[in-house]
């Protein structure tokens, strides 16, 4: 298991031995679920059966792998498990079946290399990163970037089967840094006669509506930074066809669609969780106009396979907390957090995210989360990973925007970060005082 990079989720049957063998990979990228019912026996599943059980069902941990020993008289003692390792000293990869060794090591939380911040940084604004100071100590690690996520993308679109003129491959697409790079790889591995799908979501937000005058009440703030980036694109190439997707969303959707999606979201099950699972699942479905400089018209999308930018925030200082961390304690704090953050990547909402998306029959893929992304970011000091000295907007995520600015991607390597239930306005659509740890 330890050769195996990718996203996977399994149930495997060894009738021979009887065992029962199950999974999700190391990150969590893929969804499983256990849940033990009143009889004793274990139901084993990629999605929850109904919502109003939502406390019965637990997400399998990643960190781990399970078998079931039907020999055994009851589950408590029947169950075996393997658990994922760092690699240390004098252990292959491999070596043992009870091995089971990560493709990335610890996060490097070293310090010391943080200079003082130049007076030519401190002055100029540095609006679109073209100032930057000390650009030639940065330019191996913004190369290794590059290098790493242009095979990790590669590697995640090879697979596709051909479909026609159809296009293959989308992005979920807000316009922020995150994804404008993934794009911009993106363009420069598949063919060139392929199209590229960017799904741009927007919700109708009645709270919002009657608060704010707005020529569209889909003119949210995602929309705004996703027809910036649509057309940063195509003028980093314009020999590709870009397909820009508005996928707006009456409330009236909203209300259709929820019960669906909250017993997708199982065993998760806050308002938050909410909130961002229908801007996934809405923007995945990829139902919406196809936007050009001089026609719209409705369109549905064609890719069976969806890049997201997850994992980028976590390893590379993009949440507020991160910028918190730093304000209150300084550089080992904040590479503390980072180390948080990372090692409970598995632990987080991919499974959910997972279960969201394939409800469409689209796969969703990370570049951001391939072993090999994670093990260079997870090596790099922190102070060539981000900077919390410059101001919001540069400094979060710091080594990503100059590969942005590198990339061409001139107003997208300085647009702060902005959560998809904010730029999407799925929060708090029917009252300001809901909280997102709030239960549903």
């Amino acid at each position: 298991m330890s050769k195996i990079e990718g996203p996977y989720a399994f149930v495997y049957v060894d009738r021979e031995q009887k065992h029962v063998w199950y999974a999700r990979d190391y990150l969590g990228r893929r969804s499983l679920l256990t849940k033990t019912m009143d009889s004793g026996a274990m139901l084993v599943s990629s999605v929850a059966d109904t919502a109003d059980e939502s406390t019965a069902w637990t997400e399998v941990a990643a960190q781990k792998i399970y078998c079931v020993d039907l020999n055994a008289r009851t589950l408590d003692g029947g169950i075996l498990e393997y658990s994922w390792q760092y690699e240390a000293g004098g252990l292959e990869i491999g070596a043992e079946d009870e091995h089971l060794v990560l493709p990335f090591g610890r996060v490097d939380q070293t310090v010391d290399d943080i200079g003082p911040i130049s007076d030519v940084a401190s002055s100029v604004q540095l609006s679109d990163l073209a100032e930057f100071p000390d650009i030639c100590k940065w330019q191996p690690y913004i190369d290794q970037l590059k290098s790493e996520l242009t095979q990790a993308v590669k590697s995640r679109v090879d697979s596709i089967p051909p479909n026609g003129t159809h296009a293959r491959c989308g992005v979920l697409f807000s316009g922020g840094v995150d994804c404008m790079v993934l794009a911009a790889i993106l363009t420069t591995v598949l063919p060139r006669d392929e199209p590229i799908e960017l799904f741009n979501v927007a919700f109708e937000n009645p709270r919002q509506t009657k608060l704010q005058s707005l020529d569209s009440v889909y003119d949210v703030p995602d929309r705004k930074t996703g027809r910036l980036g649509w057309n940063e694109l195509e003028r980093i190439d314009p020999h590709r066809e870009w397909r820009f997707i508005e996928c707006d969303v009456p409330y009236s959707q909203v209300i259709e669609h929820k019960p669906h999606v909250q017993q997708l979201l199982v065993p998760s099950c806050t308002v938050m969780d909410m909130s961002i699972g229908i801007a996934l699942w809405f923007a995945s479905r990829g139902h919406g106009t196809r936007v050009t400089a001089t026609s719209r018209t409705e369109y549905m999308g064609q890719s069976r396979v969806l890049l997201l930018g997850m994992g980028a925030d976590e390893q590379l200082g993009g949440y507020s907390r991160h910028r918190s961390a730093w304000d209150k304690s300084g550089p080992h704090a904040l590479a503390r957090e980072i180390a948080l953050d990372v090692e409970r990547i598995a632990t987080r909402n991919l499974g959910r995210d997972d279960r969201v998306v394939s409800d469409n029959a689209k796969e969703a893929r990370f570049p951001f989360l391939a072993a090999n992304v994670v093990a260079f970011l997870s090596q790099t000091p922190i102070a060539y990973k981000m900077d919390m000295r410059y101001a919001r907007g540069v400094g979060e995520k710091l080594l990503l925007r100059l590969l942005a600015r590198q990339l061409g991607l001139v107003q997208a390597c300085v647009l702060a970060k902005r959560a998809i239930q904010f730029g999407a306005r799925t929060a708090k659509m029917e009252s300001s005082q809901t909280r997102g740890q709030d239960f549903l």
